[in-house]
C-alpha cells in the first residue's frame, strides 16, 4: 500500500511539472497547463486509486454486512415470547403495530354499487 502511494504522489509531480512547463512556455497557456494536470494527473490517479481500492471495500461491505447478521441474531435471541422452533417474533404478529388492520368506513356513507 505504502508502494502505491509513493507511486501516485511520484505521477502527480510528474503531473505538475508538465502543466507547469505548459503553463511557462511562450506558445502555452494556463488552461492548456490545467487541462494538463486534470487529464494527465487527477484522472488517471483517481482512476488507479479507485480500481486499487475495490477489494478493500468489497471486504468491508462484508464485514458490514456480517456484523449486520450477528446484530440481528443478537437481537432476535434477546426479544421476549420467541419460542424454539417458532419463526414468529412478538413484533411480526398480525396487528401488532400501532395502526389499526382497516380503517371503517362513517356511518353516513353509502356502499358503492353497481347500477342496474
Amino acid at each position: 500500500m505504502f508502494f502505491v502511494v509513493i507511486v501516485a504522489l511520484a505521477w502527480l509531480y510528474v503531473a505538475l511539472m508538465m502543466a507547469l512547463a505548459e503553463a511557462t512556455s511562450p506558445v502555452g497557456s494556463v488552461l492548456g497547463a490545467i487541462v494538463t494536470f486534470v487529464g494527465y494527473g487527477v484522472l488517471p490517479v483517481a482512476l488507479v486509486s479507485y480500481i486499487l481500492a475495490t477489494p478493500a471495500r468489497r471486504r468491508a461491505r462484508k464485514a458490514a454486512e456480517r456484523a449486520a447478521a450477528a446484530a440481528i441474531a443478537q437481537a432476535s435471541a434477546l426479544q421476549p415470547g420467541v419460542e424454539a422452533g417458532n419463526e414468529r417474533t412478538s413484533a411480526a404478529q398480525p396487528d401488532a403495530g400501532s395502526e389499526p388492520a382497516a380503517a371503517t368506513e362513517a356511518a353516513g356513507v353509502a356502499p358503492v354499487r353497481k347500477e342496474p
